[in-house]
């Protein structure tokens, strides 16, 4: 976004992390890191933008889909706030767009916008309630979205993370054990939605402390084609022209140096 930055590029009015701090948050990690299971058949992932997965946790997504795994994309905003030249009735409509084609790129085709306000998430009942709701519908066994942590390296300094990925965090790990309970959010249960306590993890892609990795080796194109579907917001960022394929090839490689593969994505990761 310009005013809420969410992705890379060159820092408009504001504060959010920038396409360096982003990148480093995906590939620095620690000595060691462990490979995540993939021993499950259903993901959701949980974001609160568009183009929020795609600068690296969408080249995971590409495998798992590859491997015929179901995969579905909720996110809490539809981005309107993101392109300070545009209006955000406009924007929405365009960043929306850009989301289902990004999502159709590594091969999700479930796109959901839960219509909360860009840049104005509020922690609450509202949002766990709506994010539960999404939950209880895919009965996911691993939940994924991106660094909820207050800054984007581990330690001082660095660039602070944004408010609507703060929110977001805590409330999808706090939904997805309303979403196991019968009578959090009973009227969930009169909707039609029974209850799912079968979410065994949550798995924030660009933590400053990573502790799992997902090789991604062979889906680097369509990850590379998953960001470039953002067009729009890309275009409109300001500043130089942003390099999504090299940007993504120079993180997944980092990554993939510490998992010992060609390219890997890296996560923060929490069981449930």
């Amino acid at each position: 976004m310009a005013r809420f930055r969410e992705g890379p590029g060159p820092e408009p009015v504001g504060v959010g992390p920038s396409a360096r701090e982003y990148g480093r948050a995906m590939s620095e990690t620690g000595p060691e890191i462990d490979v995540l299971a993939e021993d499950w058949q259903r993901a959701l992932c949980v974001v609160a933008h568009p183009d929020d997965l795609e600068y690296g946790a969408a080249m995971a997504v590409a495998k798992w889909t590859a491997q015929g795994k179901e995969v579905a994309y909720v996110l809490a905003t539809a981005g309107e706030a993101g392109i300070d030249s545009m209006k955000p009735e406009d924007t929405g409509v365009i960043r929306e767009q850009e989301e289902r084609a990004s999502a159709a790129a590594v091969g999700v085709d479930s796109v959901t916008f839960l219509g909360h306000p860009d840049g104005m998430l509020e922690y609450g009942l509202s949002l766990r309630r709506d994010i539960a709701r999404e939950i209880r519908r895919h009965r996911p066994e691993l939940l994924v979205s991106i660094n909820h942590r207050d800054g984007w390296t581990d330690g001082a300094g660095g660039t602070l993370n944004q408010a609507d990925h703060r929110v977001l965090g805590q409330a999808l790990i706090d939904a997805a054990r309303d979403a196991g309970n019968r009578w959090v959010f009973d009227e969930l249960l009169v909707e039609g939605f029974e209850p799912w306590g079968g979410a065994r993890m949550v798995a924030f892609a660009a933590s400053p402390t990573p502790t799992h990795g997902v090789d991604v080796t062979g889906h680097l194109d369509a990850g590379i084609a998953s960001l470039a579907a953002h067009d729009a917001y890309l275009r409109n960022l300001g500043g130089e022209a942003f390099d999504v394929a090299s940007f993504l090839a120079e993180s997944a490689a980092r990554a993939g140096a510490q998992l010992g593969v060609e390219h890997a994505v890296t996560f923060e990761v929490f069981a449930l």
